[in-house]
């Protein structure tokens, strides 16, 4: 999401740079780049006109003109700008409230809410130590209440019954009794979409929501929506108290104007992310860093956060002892650091995080593929032991047969040969004294502002 927004502003921040003095008459040619690249990104025209106007009052004051470097000044006004319209700080699920806390998903079919009750539950679950359970209200999809009964079971989360004849309220008056009566601290309720917005689904969710008396009513939307998605965010938001929405789909091909527009409009917060398929590919959503993110300056925060969460420490200690003692970085090694990489979201959700990525050459960025992984770990799995704890053993003939075994090309296993070599020099660096730190130092300079190297 929002990469070719990301790629605009980024152009547009990088003829900023390094100016010297700024006038009424370059701000104005900028803020007409921030206005067309926010619109090309499906950005609703009432949010693109006051965010300019924001802009623009604080760009020609001193805040901006007044400054020895105007240009960073007036990036820093963008960007804080940014963070405003999403929210400015993210925010969590209230548990303030006696338990079971009751979470409402609302929306549209097709939005992602039953995949959603599963990701925040399993989140809930993982990060926040509660005990969850989830019910399905969608009485008129009887695949929903099997998908969630599914889902449910693969994260070890009670999935309460519902039937597709019964009355939604009775089935979720029913699972909220059960979750008391199993000292329950949260419980999910996914209710049904329809393909548009009509009378008898709100009213439906209207008596859901006086029956439920929910803490959190999310509404969850598909990021890939553009226009579409304000209409219909007033549409839920005049129907039901939200008080908090979910963005689906951030991993695919969008444009992002949702991301930036249902806030403006709803005037509540943007919690939650979906950013992949699998059932841990939810994020809470932090405004600053998705702004320092559209503007190309990457997000190491929410990097180091995924790497503590998602790498294996164990794994990661194994390698380092290994190192310390001098022991050489092998290709069974590189074999784990690619399924570590997965596990993260692949290259591509890696990337999005680092600073300056958005200012890469297309051909650059283009040759990023994730099934790239899957391949490099095919290749290696076609290896004996000593291969991979060897590789200097690799000539022509073994080269062949592990091409043959992982149908690949020999060219294909020469490229990881090198790539594995590239990743040993630098694990070289890493385990001599004070290589880690040199290592972080000169990525430091890449880093967005505000954040220190510790």
């Amino acid at each position: 999401m929002f990469q070719n927004l990301s790629e605009r502003l980024s152009n547009v921040v990088k003829k900023l740079r390094g100016q010297g003095r700024l006038s009424e008459d370059n701000i104005d040619a900028t803020l007409r780049e921030v206005r067309l690249a926010l619109l090309e990104a499906d950005v609703a025209l009432p949010v693109v006109k006051a965010f300019v106007e924001q802009v623009r009052v604080r760009a020609l004051g001193q805040e901006v003109i007044g400054t020895l470097t105007p240009g960073q000044a007036l990036i820093r006004v963008v960007r804080d700008e940014l963070t405003a319209m999403m929210g400015q700080a993210g925010e969590g699920i209230n548990f303030n409230a006696e338990p079971p806390v009751v979470i409402l998903l609302a929306g549209l079919q097709g939005s992602g809410k039953t995949t959603s009750a599963a990701k925040l539950a399993l989140r809930l679950q993982e990060h926040d130590k509660k005990s969850v359970a989830l019910v399905s209200c969608d009485i008129y999809r009887p695949a929903a209440i099997d998908q969630l009964r599914i889902l449910a079971g693969e994260i070890g989360v009670d999935c309460y019954p519902s039937e597709a004849g019964a009355s939604p309220v009775a089935i979720a008056q029913a699972a909220l009794a059960q979750a008391r009566r199993q000292f329950k601290d949260v419980l999910i309720v996914d209710t049904a979409g329809r393909l548009a917005i009509d009378e008898d689904m709100m009213q439906e969710i209207r008596a859901l929501h006086a029956a439920l008396n929910p803490v959190e009513t999310l509404f969850v939307i598909d990021s890939m929506m553009g226009q579409d998605a304000v209409r219909t965010a007033q549409a839920f938001n005049d129907a039901l108290p939200l008080t908090g929405i979910v963005l689906t789909k951030t991993d695919g091909d969008a444009r992002g104007g949702a991301a930036l527009s249902v806030r403006h409009v709803t005037g509540k917060p943007i919690k939650f992310m979906g950013v992949g398929e699998k059932i841990h590919a939810l994020e809470p959503f932090h405004p600053d860093r998705v702004a320092s993110r559209i503007l190309g300056m990457g997000d190491v925060l929410s990097l180091i956060e995924e790497v503590e969460q998602k790498v294996d420490r164990d794994q990661a200690a194994k390698i380092a002892q290994k190192l310390s003692k001098g022991k050489g970085f092998d290709l069974q090694d590189f074999r784990d650091q690619l399924e570590q990489m997965r596990n993260m979201g692949g290259l591509t959700a890696l990337m999005g995080k680092l600073p300056g990525t958005a200012e890469l050459p297309d051909h650059v960025k283009n040759r990023v593929n994730d099934k790239e992984l899957v391949r490099l770990a095919a290749i290696i799995d076609s290896m004996t032991r000593q291969e991979k704890l060897f590789p200097a053993v690799l000539k022509a003939s073994r080269k062949k047969r592990i091409a043959d075994g992982s149908g690949t090309q020999v060219q294909d296993v020469n490229r990881l040969l090198k790539q594995f070599d590239q990743m040993q020099r630098m694990m070289k660096k890493v385990s001599k004294k004070g290589g880690l730190q040199s290592l972080m130092r000169g990525l430091q300079g890449r880093m967005p502002p505000g954040i220190p190297f510790q």
